[in-house]
């Protein structure tokens, strides 16, 4: 088998592959293991390994697709700005619930947050979102307002405004982030 792969050894009991995100492999073994095991382990997963850097190059290739030049960001930027005030100012009405400042910047693990002062930090990207989606981030965030937790009282508050807050729900965990 011809795969070509970085050895890193240290004090682990046991061999670990890890394809990076450029598709290189490296196998992560216990100090004293020999390359035959470590031969025989690649060619025992060599379809996991093949499928593995297929769905991460493919995944990549995507990500470059629906990335934005400077202009296109800085204009997506703007306009979530101007939605994401309106449309908190919008439900916070409808919710009965006040708020602080709105910040818009880009977190990598986070579409929003709410702190205990009642500030709001929403992810730039919502509006690249379906409609629905957006709302629902907003909704989600003000219902901390009332439920500063994730409890079935929190999501009460959230179905009083979104009954199907649901859908949008799992469209955000089946596109990568739960919420």
């Amino acid at each position: 088998m011809d795969i070509s792969y970085e050895i890193i050894y240290s004090a682990r009991k046991t061999i670990a592959l890890q394809i990076r995100p450029d598709g290189s492999l490296v196998v992560r073994a216990p100090k004293r293991t020999g390359k035959k095991r470590i031969e025989a382990l690649l060619a025992e997963k060599q379809d996991w390994i093949v499928k593995s850097r297929e769905t991460i190059l493919r995944q990549k290739e995507e990500k470059k697709k629906h990335e934005l030049d400077p202009k296109e960001r800085a204009r997506a930027i703007d306009q979530a700005r101007q939605v994401l005030a309106q449309k908190t100012a919008f439900y916070a009405a409808r919710m009965g619930v006040t708020y602080g400042r709105i910040t818009v910047r880009e977190q990598k693990t986070r579409w929003g947050s709410c702190s205990s002062a009642g500030n709001l930090n929403y992810n730039w990207k919502l509006v690249l979102m379906p409609e629905p989606v957006l709302d629902y981030v907003v909704v989600h965030e003000l219902a901390h307002r009332k439920e500063m937790n994730h409890s079935p009282a929190f999501y009460r508050v959230v179905e009083q405004v979104l009954p199907d807050y649901r859908i949008p729900k799992k469209w955000l965990a089946e596109h990568g982030r739960e919420y």
